[in-house]
């Protein structure tokens, strides 16, 4: 096991990783930010170097955390050898096992894996599965002219607004998802319309993975096209940074589906695994 710190070689990696696309695209989004300033004090471990068999990006144990903040305390992971992941996970100073934690990937092993080192280790481990969608290329995007009533104003979000979008994201609604998302506005892409008197009234947010997420319009101004245009600025403003655009959806989420297909989104092979592992201590 060793810690990837080399600027040099994090580039290296960053383009092995585009060849594995799309498995490798959440520690690829991860890699990204870390060569683009790191932003949210990630680093990378791998099992070998330069002829890796698996990769996970974490935070780096210097950064400030806390033990019940798993959208903060998050991996991402990619592997060629299923069993060196697993080795990775079994390696006792790799994942911090006393905190509330996620990991993510796009491989079908992983559940599976991260589950049985987990039960040896006594944690809760809940699944949720998403589709997995890549938005095309900026070029071949639909237009943003789609919106059926006055121009709207179109921007992006402050820090003082993430307590709106904890308030009205499903995962959200604690003190750890609320500082999540200060984190994420201050430091990736967001796209917001706001309203005559400034409100924001629909919007999408960047994570720490490169991944378009909580995506919402409010209420009383749907089905007026904002989803669609905040949707497609944002994969825009992505692309123009050289991120890849991805995106998960909720398989009984009929709508976003519905949103997704009508912007040409390209719906993947692979899913979305989303883990979310909790120690006994924190349980119940």
């Amino acid at each position: 096991m060793l810690v990837l710190n080399c600027s040099t070689k994090l580039l290296m990696l960053e383009k092995m990783l585009k060849s594995h696309f799309p498995e490798s695209l959440k520690v690829y989004g991860a890699v990204m930010n870390i060569n683009r300033g790191n932003p949210f004090q990630k680093e990378v471990v791998l099992d070998s170097w330069p002829r890796f068999k698996a990769v996970i990006t974490r935070r780096k144990k210097e950064a400030e955390t806390d033990d019940l903040d798993h959208y903060t305390n998050a991996y991402a992971v990619f592997y060629k050898d299923v069993k060196a992941f697993q080795g990775l996970l079994e390696k006792g100073d790799v994942i911090n096992w006393e905190q509330v934690f996620q990991i993510q990937g796009l491989q079908s092993e992983l559940y599976d894996v991260s589950k049985a080192v987990a039960d040896s280790k006594q944690l809760d481990v809940k699944l949720t599965s998403f589709q997995a969608v890549c938005f095309s290329p900026a070029s071949t995007l639909p237009d943003t002219c789609i919106v059926k009533s006055s121009p709207p104003r179109l921007t992006y979000l402050s820090i003082a607004e993430a307590d709106l979008l904890n308030r009205t994201w499903s995962r959200g609604g604690n003190e750890q998802c609320l500082q999540y998302l200060a984190s994420l506005i201050s430091c990736f892409p967001s796209v917001c319309v706001r309203d005559d008197k400034g409100k924001p009234i629909s919007w999408s947010i960047t994570d720490q993975f490169a991944t378009m997420c909580h995506s919402y319009t409010m209420p009383e101004h749907r089905r007026k096209g904002f989803n669609q245009l905040v949707a497609l600025t944002l994969a825009r403003k992505l692309q123009s940074r050289g991120f890849p655009c991805q995106g998960n959806v909720l398989d009984d989420n009929v709508a976003s589906i519905g949103l997704l297909k009508s912007i040409r989104a390209e719906f993947l092979p692979c899913r979305f695994h989303r883990l979310i592992l909790t120690p006994a201590a924190f349980s119940g």
